[in-house]
């Protein structure tokens, strides 16, 4: 039978969790992130993730899906005082019927299927925790194989991140690389063992319009910074650079926007294959 700890003052667990909301070395160090919403534990659950905990508001009436998600997953609950848990919640006005505290997973790019129709995102050094959301929202919805931040970046187990992944967080790969490096010999080591990935950048100087590029191979779309773009190193390991045509006063696209527009085209050019 799961385990019931009941938390009604700011002692030490509530202090780790609130921790791990704000900082990203509290959530290395013990491994673990919280999720905020339905949708997104619904899909944890359905993924297969590993719960560390379930939160819910002591003494209130539970809803129906709390109380079967409180049955159906096996870990320790925590009845915890409404006011607490709303602070923990991220909303100043309401308290929310449940919180997860989910395992973070490896950081490794065997999470990622070798596949012929594999298309994988990578996001070069990103800055805002919202955008890498964004972006791995749309990899879930372009059928993409698995997303992977390089660099110094921003972290995508940051509350903002897994709000705007919506719950996408936990039915693609996520894979966080120290530099380009990793991405590249791993590609080198795929392609040794028979598949022909191929490395396209985004630039708005690129060689070629994005719709006149094959997709329907298997391809790493690597997309830049928000401010500086891809970087030299970057650059050069791409096979090719391409283009996304666009007008009106706008210099160029929101990074998470570019990574939209490429996966719809692959997406589309994939259908029609």
């Amino acid at each position: 039978m799961a385990r019931v700890l009941r938390v009604t003052t700011r002692n030490a667990s509530f202090q780790q969790w609130q921790a791990l909301l704000t900082s990203r070395a509290k959530r290395q160090r013990s491994g673990e992130f919280v999720v905020q919403g339905v949708r997104p534990i619904r899909l944890a659950i359905e993924h297969g993730w590993t719960f560390r905990y379930l939160l819910y508001p002591h003494g209130r009436d539970l809803s129906r899906w709390t109380r079967e998600t409180l049955e159906l997953v096996d870990t320790t609950r925590v009845a915890m005082a409404p006011e607490l848990l709303q602070e923990l919640g991220g909303k100043t006005d309401e308290t929310p019927e449940l919180l997860a505290v989910v395992e973070l997973p490896r950081d490794s790019l065997s999470r990622m299927r070798a596949s012929d129709d594999m298309l994988v995102v990578v996001f070069d050094r990103p800055i805002t925790p919202g955008n890498i959301g964004t972006l791995i929202r749309s990899a879930d919805a372009f059928g993409a194989s698995g997303v992977v931040i390089t660099g110094h970046a921003a972290d995508p187990y940051d509350p903002k991140s897994v709000r705007a992944a919506t719950g996408s967080l936990f039915a693609v790969p996520v894979v966080r690389t120290p530099s380009h490096r990793e991405v590249v010999d791993w590609v080198s080591s795929l392609r040794e063992r028979g598949t022909p990935l191929e490395i396209v950048g985004t630039d708005e100087q690129g060689a070629v319009d994005i719709a006149e590029h094959d997709l329907t191979g298997p391809t790493v779309v690597a997309i830049g910074n928000e401010t500086h773009g891809l970087s030299s190193a970057w650059r050069q390991a791409c096979d090719l650079v391409v283009r996304i045509p666009i007008s009106g006063a706008a210099s160029s696209l929101n990074a998470a926007a570019a990574a939209t527009v490429v996966l719809y085209e692959a997406a589309r050019q994939r259908a029609r294959h």
